[in-house]
């Protein structure tokens, strides 16, 4: 039976988000869970929230995450929204299995999302239980943390509870409670939602709401709802080229796992590329890779023409001249993307400014890369060693060693150009390119031991990802990418 809480806050909620946009979510209540269990806090995230971590961990606070009970402030709804998945359009999608606790204002005054994933069915779980297994929920944990570390800005876990019931998936499986924390939950879907159910106010309730809450700068502007499709354009693009800058790959790249703040969202199906090429699919349910590697880019455009469509009717008063002006915007993206994209490539090449010839070497080197099947990660971070005399990590990773040679002496041609000496071109570099990333088969490996109750391997890779561009002796094994023998991988959503 669930319960309000009537102790000290375990957070200070403030709840605009219920506020402002009646007709985007439901009021609901978490199934209970007989035995909750904590496996996992985050206890930097729990201080970055002004929380208490041994409050969190207390049986109320654990009824807290769990969905047991209500905490003092919080006013828990399950969102509704729309989606395009696969390019389908689907009306009505929405918090199947989540709900939105609240809004918290954290000790930087940043107003963040508090959300439960797993927590049983709302009124959007269509046929669905509601439920989640411990695997997909401490993925999502992991994968967060690790963008995090990597610099992505990202959505991230608080903590993970196992709920003392078995869920039925392929096989019988322990449950679990996510608690995630977001900038916010609204998503190119919420505005297709809102687009698509009749109210003609609910769109520019929605986009004011997300001009406060993520893009004030707006407000400024001549066109405010104008220069806020712009911002969502540019965080966008700034985020696809940094998964793509260290070979992540989403995997579900609907519009409704696309947020309007620009962070990464939901973590079922994505991985790590190993052997670089751009046609890489992890995904068990994307049959024809649309959700490639080498597509992210142009599916974040499609994803973006979406969110231009609902917004027409704020842009201008004359259909015509709104489309113009949602045009121009939205073709930025490519521009945007590149800019990105170059200015990272540069910097995990060593190369610093734009100039001549940068572009082809590029492009030549990823064709190389995707030739001899060469480790995207291993390249990078061996790379540095080639400018202090040692040509040999690199070199190694290429069967036709000669063909690396040749694109090495332009490389250095380019690298002669800077005034930066070798110590601090090769420090910028691993700066830049990590040495651990969640590699797909220690994330595996690290997710099957912990539903099987051992949580040593998980905790040991969140030790490892917690520092990815700073390399420690004896982590060798999270270095070094998957052996043949675990064979072609695919993940699942983890419905």
């Amino acid at each position: 039976m669930l319960v309000s809480v009537a102790v000290r806050p375990l957070f200070e909620f403030d709840n605009s988000f219920v506020r402002d946009l009646r007709g985007l979510y439901e009021p609901w209540r978490a199934a209970p869970a007989p035995a909750p269990r904590l496996l996992v806090l985050n206890e930097e995230l729990a201080t970055e929230l002004g929380a208490d971590a041994d409050a969190l961990r207390a049986p109320d606070g654990v009824a807290v995450l769990v969905g047991n009970a209500t905490a003092y402030g919080a006013s828990p709804v399950a969102q509704a929204y729309a989606g395009h998945q696969f390019g389908r359009f689907s009306p009505r999608l929405g918090d199947g299995r989540a709900l939105l606790l609240g809004e918290v204002l954290d000790v930087l005054g940043r107003r963040r999302d508090l959300h439960l994933k797993g927590s049983g069915p709302t009124p959007f779980a269509r046929t669905g239980d509601g439920k989640a297994a411990v695997g997909p929920m401490l993925r999502e944990y992991v994968i967060g943390e690790a963008m995090h570390s990597l610099g992505i800005r990202t959505t991230r876990a608080l903590a993970v509870v196992a709920t003392g019931e078995q869920i039925a998936r392929d096989a019988m499986l322990p449950g679990a409670v996510l608690t995630r924390v977001a900038a916010s939950h609204l998503r190119v879907g919420t505005f297709e939602y809102a687009a698509d159910h009749g109210d003609p106010t609910l769109v520019r309730r929605l986009a004011d709401h997300a001009i406060v809450r993520h893009y004030p700068h707006a407000v400024e502007a001549e066109n405010q709802y104008l220069a806020f499709f712009e911002g969502v354009v540019d965080a966008q693009a700034s985020l696809v080229a940094r998964w793509m800058l260290v070979g992540f790959i989403h995997g579900v790249m609907n519009t409704d796992n696309m947020t309007i703040s620009g962070e990464t969202i939901d973590f079922g199906p994505c991985a790590f590329m190993d052997a670089f090429d751009s046609a890489t699919v992890f995904s068990s349910i994307d049959h024809r890779g649309r959700y490639a590697y080498g597509n992210q880019p142009q599916i974040a455009h499609w994803n973006l023409a979406r969110l231009a469509e609902t917004l027409l009717p704020l842009f201008d008063v004359g259909t015509e001249a709104a489309i113009a002006a949602a045009t121009d915007v939205l073709e930025s993206f490519t521009a945007r993307y590149h800019g990105y994209w170059g200015d990272g490539m540069r910097a995990k090449l060593g190369l610093g400014d734009a100039q001549r010839g940068d572009g082809e070497l590029i492009d030549d080197l990823l064709a190389l890369l995707h030739a001899q099947k060469v480790d995207f990660t291993l390249f990078f971070r061996a790379l540095s060693s080639s400018i202090l005399g040692e040509a040999a990590p690199a070199r190694s990773l290429f069967v036709e060693r000669s063909a690396f040679d040749a694109w090495a002496v332009r490389w250095r041609e380019l690298l002669s150009c800077q005034t930066r000496g070798p110590q601090t071109i090769a420090a910028a570099m691993d700066h830049v390119n990590p040495v651990y990333t969640p590699r797909n088969h220690r994330v595996e490996e690290a997710l099957a031991a912990a539903t099987d109750g051992d949580l040593g391997p998980f905790r040991r890779l969140l030790g490892v990802l917690a520092e990815p561009f700073n390399e420690r002796l004896g982590l060798e094994p999270y270095v070094a990418p998957a052996p043949p023998s675990f064979g072609p991988y695919r993940t699942f959503c983890g419905t």
